[in-house]
């Protein structure tokens, strides 16, 4: 896994905050480079017209957890939600391992983070392709030779 180019906002690199720290997740489609931005909003301005983002926060309801949004609906091009469907799945472990990697100091400074449980959001207009799903925790997405 190549190391994301990450950018932090709003001061949260040296904000300890887990609970509303905001992760957008982009990547280049010529390059293959990931682009991490932490903050406390979403990186809107780094979305592109594909939406193909991936979108994280820490959120405490009943407890501790991760939970990501990803749009399945292509919205420059009809009938393409199930390729997106399966290209989200297919890169989404390395999404995830690309988040962990990228922020590691806060995991490094509060290691409970890698039990933390992943949901998924799916998101479509299509009720077969819309769906809530567990993936997890970030433990099996460490790269643990770059830790």
């Amino acid at each position: 896994m190549r190391q994301p180019y990450v950018t932090y906002r709003d001061g949260m690199k040296e904000k300890k905050r887990i609970v509303g720290r905001k992760y957008t997740l982009t990547h280049s489609d010529l390059t293959g480079e990931l682009f991490l931005t932490v903050g406390t909003e979403y990186a809107i301005d780094r979305i592109s017209s594909l939406r193909d983002e991936v979108l994280g926060t820490f959120r405490n309801d009943c407890g501790l957890y991760y939970y990501v949004y990803v749009l399945i609906d292509d919205p420059t091009e009809e009938g393409r939600t199930n390729i997106r469907n399966r290209i989200f799945r297919e890169e989404l472990p390395g999404a995830l391992t690309a988040i962990r990697l990228g922020d590691r100091s806060l995991f490094q400074e509060y290691p409970e983070l890698d039990n933390v449980p992943i949901w998924i959001y799916f998101d479509s207009n299509e009720e077969q392709w819309e769906a809530y799903e567990y993936y997890g925790s970030f433990r099996q997405y460490t790269n643990s030779q770059q830790k």
